[in-house]
């Protein structure tokens, strides 16, 4: 999940806590390390510990207990399948269980290193295992099963029995991909044999052949050799070596990884103890972090991902310097990066995040890639980088007409801000814009959907729930020890009157639950959605580790992201571990499940404070039957019915992990599992015969951008057949008031009425 973040220079109580600690720590430096130096470590260590101890907003006492949620939670980190280790080094592990504690404050690294290199040992073992365990053919007559349930499986008592438990995990993955090539190919079959005796005619027949072949080339299960389906023997053949493919990839990508990565895993099993949301970033953490938060970055604006010692360019991203200059396509491969005029560099091997740190850098420079283009073609291709935006990252809307009123969806996907810019682009200022924009299109209700928003910047809070009311408190906020801060909307303009829903999920967090928490308690709009949000009500602060350290060759040391605060309901509750629960609930497929900070281990607990003073918002008419109309209809609701029913089914599903390995007896329980599974079909094909459009400006930006242009008609689509916009949209019809007229017949009636005619 995304915390709420604030950085420090803008908390003056949090500056105290930075002013007490330069102080402290100031006048510590250490001679020029390399980035594997120990003493780098143990100086990170140090700060780490004693900036979480006086910054945090209830820091845990270091002690026994706190040394063995560190042991639990990074031997699970490092091996969670647990087929690296055996149990031989879980108990020389175990030894350390209680001491942790006092290797951390005494910077000791002996269980580190110790864990550190037997897993690196245990790793270049498993290579030769799966290797050799996908030379030869797997007996599917075998009667045997596998349990995929690692948190209760035991460790290996002994290297035969990691192989054997490597053996039939990979069986496993390989049955399932074996059997799905052999149906797909008995489908194609059963096509060409259709064509043939159905219409007599070979070249419709041979076409069928064509869509075979090229469903291999698409990386799909069949082709033909000469004329003729493959065999089970080549079908099993090709299953081997793409499940040889797959862990050559999985293998090549743990390669990457370094020893400094393998600590931060271990520093974040320390942080965790503290609360789950006060983790550290390394240097290439906190600059991802940055970019999510901010939602740009400078550089050329391609995704690169690792294929082997390649690395390719997964996407452009539209608008950017590598889009614009349409000479770098999504599948090459970069071989060199040059810096403007200087010598080219060889990155084929290196690791992904250090070709990225070559790439990236200061808007108005010029980098130089080598690439391989898909054709075979070597080609050196000149950028000046720039601003790059990430279109996903910020809000956006759309239009639809239903039973002649017109209503704005606006999406928001987190609460970014640009912290280094107070003139750049953040959610407050977005979210007013497109407000002011579905005003200017004659809109008479708006759906603010906050569905899978892991939260973000406090401010961007305040000002977006401030647009609908017309001043008053939005959140509360307590720091250890401290009075409560209130955060107040204080200016009286209201930007949207109208009827509001707010739509939320049980992956909803943070700064969503603000939002929908005031708008709840104000009565302001109605909030739909899942039973519960995901109850984070804790506010971090991003803290960088730089700054106590005198001397810079130290290198960069990252930053610590820790909680500082507690954020409270204009009511006076917490949003943590209880979440926001939705005036309408709406059934949920994962409802069931297990996600939420409820479940996560060391959540901080629930409480509550004063309410604030506040009055409720008396102008929305026919709230409460709304919410009564909307309850009914969801009842009623074959579809929604249908919804409570898979959730409860993939609640049971997830709690059965044990599969055969024998090919007939897994087909029958897998056909059997595809059996129910076409009852809830309907669910995936269901449309709402809605048309959702965009806004005039954004119609003019997507005939100029074709990719963009492909993202929209995909997020429209989605809306057409998503049946939460629908009945949300439904609500904003309950809550039109009496002066305002409804033309048409509601859309389920109209489907309804076509069914039976």
């Amino acid at each position: 999940m995304n915390t709420i973040i604030e950085y420090m220079k803008r908390n003056y109580k949090i500056l105290l806590v930075v002013a007490c600690l330069s102080i402290s720590l100031f006048a510590f430096k250490i001679n020029a390390a390399k980035d594997t130096d120990p003493e780098k470590d143990k100086l990170l260590l140090e700060l780490l510990t004693f900036v979480i101890q006086k910054g945090h907003y209830n820091p845990a006492t270091i002690d026994d207990t706190f040394s063995k949620g560190i042991y639990k939670d990074y031997i699970q980190a490092l091996d969670p399948s647990k087929r690296f280790f055996l149990q031989s080094d879980i108990n020389e592990f175990s030894k350390y269980e209680t001491q942790l504690d006092d290797q951390l404050l005494n910077k000791d690294l002996t269980f580190f290193n110790l864990t550190y290199d037997r897993l690196m040992q245990r790793m270049e073992e498993s290579k030769k295992l799966y290797k050799n365990i996908l030379s030869q053919p797997f007996d599917y007559t075998i009667d045997e099963s596998f349990n995929t349930d690692y948190e209760k499986a035991p460790y290996s008592k002994d290297s035969k029995e990691l192989a054997d438990k490597w053996r039939k995990q990979i069986k496993l993955s390989a049955l399932s991909s074996l059997t799905d090539r052999l149906k797909m190919q008995e489908n194609k079959k059963n096509g060409i044999v259709e064509a043939k005796d159905s219409a007599n005619n070979i070249e419709q027949a041979e076409k069928l052949k064509v869509d075979i072949i090229s469903a291999e080339k698409d990386n799909k299960a069949v082709s033909l050799d000469k004329g003729k389906l493959k065999t089970f023997e080549q079908l099993e053949k090709e299953t081997r070596e793409s499940a040889l493919k797959s862990l050559d990839e999985y293998f090549g990508f743990m390669k990457d990884l370094d020893r400094n990565d393998w600590f931060s895993v271990y520093i974040n099993s320390i942080t965790a103890r503290f609360d789950p949301h006060t983790n550290y970033f390394a240097p290439e953490e906190k600059e991802r972090f940055d970019v999510s938060i901010s939602g740009k970055l400078e550089g050329i604006g391609a995704r690169l991902q690792k294929k082997n010692d390649f690395t390719e360019i997964s996407e452009l991203i539209s608008g950017g310097p590598a889009w614009r200059g349409k000479q770098l396509e999504a599948g090459d491969l970069v071989m060199k990066v040059a810096q403007g005029d200087e010598e080219a560099v060889d990155v084929v091997g290196m690791r992904l995040d250090d070709v990225v740190k070559k790439i990236k850098g200061p808007k108005g420079t010029e980098v130089r890639l080598t690439v391989k283009k898909v054709d075979g073609t070597i080609k050196i291709i000149s950028i000046v980088r720039d601003i790059v935006e990430i279109e996903e990252t910020y809000a956006k809307s759309s239009v639809v007409n239903k039973n002649g009123l017109k209503y704005g969806v606006i999406y928001l996907p987190k609460f970014y801000i640009d912290f280094e810019n107070k003139d750049g682009r953040d959610a407050g200022k977005d979210i007013a814009k497109e407000v002011e924009r579905l005003k200017a299109a004659g809109v008479n209700g708006i759906v603010l959907d906050v569905r899978d928003d892991g939260g973000g910047s406090l401010s961007t809070v305040v000002d977006i729930a401030g647009l609908f009311i017309e001043q008053g408190p939005i959140v509360q906020i307590k720091s250890a020890g401290k009075k409560k801060e209130v955060l107040f909307d204080r200016d009286k303009k209201i930007e949207w009157d109208g009827p509001l829903v707010i739509m939320v999920n049980s992956f909803s967090a943070s700064a969503s639950e603000i939002l929908a928490a005031a708008i709840q308690d104000y009565k302001r709009g109605i909030i739909v959605g899942s039973k519960q949000t995901y109850g984070k009500g804790t506010v971090q602060n991003v803290i960088d580790l730089n700054q106590f350290v005198r001397n810079s060759a130290t290198g960069d040391l990252g930053a610590i992201k820790t909680t500082t605060q507690k954020f409270y309901r204009i009511n006076g509750g917490s949003t943590q571990l209880e979440g926001v629960s939705s005036d309408i609930v709406m059934p949920d497929r994962y409802a069931y499940l297990k996600m939420g900070e409820r479940d996560v281990d060391n959540a901080m607990p629930w409480d509550k404070i004063d309410p604030a003073a506040y009055s409720v918002w008396n102008k929305t008419a026919n709230f409460n039957q709304a919410i009564a109309n909307s309850k009914k209809r969801i009842a009623q609701s074959s579809e929604f019915q249908l919804i409570e029913e898979n959730a409860k089914w993939i609640d049971s599903r997830s709690q059965d992990n044990t599969y055969s390995l024998n090919m007939e007896k897994f087909k029958i329980a897998q056909n059997a599992i595809e059996v129910t599974a076409k009852k809830y079909k309907p669910l995936s094909d269901y449309k709402n015969a809605l048309k959702f459009t965009s806004l005039p400006y954004e119609i003019d930006e997507v005939s100029k951008d074709v990719v963009l242009k492909e993202k929209r008609a995909r997020w429209h689509e989605a809306l057409a057949k998503d049946i939460y916009v629908e009945e949300a949209l439904n609500v904003l019809d309950d809550l039109q008031s009496k002066g305002v007229v409804k033309k048409g017949i509601p859309a389920k009636l109209k489907r309804d009425k076509l069914a039976k005619s």
